[in-house]
């Protein structure tokens, strides 16, 4: 059962203002400060494109050492809320982009950051979506990817998995509104052969419940 792209923009644009709820379990509050003092000094000096910003949460943290952020989403409401933080101005910028199929206008970066974007790449469309990044990033450009480890216990229980082995989850929002979202948890090796031909000097961290990929374009 896939899940259309345009029911994952409807799920996000209804949880926007409860988006940041995530990050307040206890137990992954070691784990958050660890990698909020560790990404910026992954992307250091360099003009970065970030992916599906959402509300600007890792972007606020991004920003300290980069040297501009053009971070990307396709909901206007996530955005919004991004807008509200306090950026600045003169260093962000915040636009509407498909992630898919990113325009020529953004220009050329020497780094990329996705937070908890990969989880919700279908199988199938994980080459495209590779493609279009490769084309927005300049060569020795870094890309960190940063997603969900499965934990019991502490993750929403998998519902289901479809024939290309995306997993999937329901989730329930604040309103009551139910809603089937694909989230996959894949493993180093998987993460090693979806990203080969994209890039070099692969370095995979895991912790209990966040991994972080870094690779380099050739």
């Amino acid at each position: 059962m896939a899940v259309p792209d345009a029911e994952l923009r409807q799920y996000y644009a209804a949880r926007a203002r409860e988006y940041e709820s995530i990050y307040e379990k206890s137990e992954r509050q070691p784990e958050l400060r660890k990698l909020e003092r560790l990404l910026p000094d992954m992307l250091a000096g360099r003009r970065v494109l970030e992916l599906a910003c959402g509300t600007g949460y890792w972007t606020q943290f991004l920003i300290r050492k980069a040297r501009s952020v053009v971070a990307v989403d396709a909901s206007t409401e996530t955005l919004a809320l991004a807008a509200e933080k306090a950026l600045p101005p003169e260093r962000v910028e915040l636009r509407v982009a498909d992630v898919y199929d990113l325009p020529d206008e953004l220009g050329s970066f020497e780094g990329a950051f996705a937070g908890f974007w990969w989880s919700h790449v279908p199988v199938r469309d994980q080459s495209r979506f590779l493609q279009s990044l490769d084309r927005r990033l300049s060569a020795g450009a870094r890309v960190v990817l940063l997603d969900n480890v499965y934990v019991e216990g502490s993750s929403t229980p998998i519902s289901h998995r479809d024939e290309d082995g995306n997993s999937f989850q329901k989730r329930r929002l604040a309103d009551g509104s139910e809603h089937t979202v694909l989230k996959n948890f894949p493993t180093e090796g998987e993460l090693n052969a979806a990203l080969g031909q994209f890039g070099r000097n692969f370095q995979f961290v895991r912790l209990k419940y966040y991994w972080v990929f870094i690779y380099e374009k050739p």
